[in-house]
């Protein structure tokens, strides 16, 4: 049985919709990040840095954390979404690396500087929209001709979908990235991935907005405190 520890982020849902995809039984315990849950001593047994999602591996006695360990480890526990042969393998890690070395930290960023800090900086935030845009023109030509990053459906493109579905939050532009558009409604189109998204609850980006208004604003506590 696999234990899932996570809130309703783009790194939550890697986790989930992988679960979702590959059939796994799973039981889903909800870490309030917006409470500071994830900085309980009893959740950094799991993850020692403090950040969801984390799993148990109950018949392996095993705990991981970082969201990219564990897609690999249930992808290859599994024997779904990447590839058995080495090339292949190695095609599918460099793209799921590509998501949490590039898509991730750089829309993450974005999402501070647009959305959460408390003060506008035009400079930074051009910054980070500029490199999202970048990235997001690489997955776009990477898509040429195909309709998964690596041709067929991987980690790869979950991992990298679960934050770029979220674009608008950061505020960067998808304009004219016609096949990275086409992705993206694929695998919105998926059961699996709309089940995943939904977990632990489906996020109400109204409520976040409306909490940003706020003077003690939950959300904007994640980033200044």
């Amino acid at each position: 049985m696999i234990e899932f520890y996570t809130d309703a982020t783009p790194n939550g849902w890697k986790v989930s919709v992988l679960l979702e995809e590959i059939g796994m039984e799973y039981n889903t315990h909800h870490i309030d990040i917006l409470k500071g849950e994830q900085k309980k001593p009893r959740f950094q047994t799991i993850c020692p840095n403090g950040r969801i999602p984390a799993i148990v591996d109950t018949e392996n006695n095993l705990s991981i954390f970082e969201s990219g360990a564990i897609m690999l480890y249930l992808a290859k526990k599994s024997g779904q979404l990447i590839p058995a042969d080495i090339k292949g393998e190695s095609l599918v890690t460099q793209w799921l690396m590509f998501q949490m070395a590039g898509i991730g930290p750089m829309m993450g960023q974005s999402n501070v500087f647009y959305r959460y800090f408390p003060e506008r900086i035009p400079s930074v935030i051009a910054r980070y929209h500029n490199e999202c845009r970048r990235l997001f023109e690489v997955l776009n030509r990477q898509l040429i001709g195909r309709d998964f990053i690596c041709d067929q459906y991987s980690i790869a493109d979950i991992a990298n979908w679960c934050w770029v579905r979220i674009h608008a939050w950061g505020g960067t532009d998808v304009e004219g990235l016609t096949n990275l558009n086409a992705w993206m409604q694929r695998l919105e189109d998926r059961p699996s991935c709309q089940k995943g998204v939904a977990v632990p609850y489906l996020q109400d980006w109204e409520k976040l907005k409306a909490d940003l208004g706020e003077k003690d604003s939950s959300v904007r506590g994640l980033v200044t405190k």
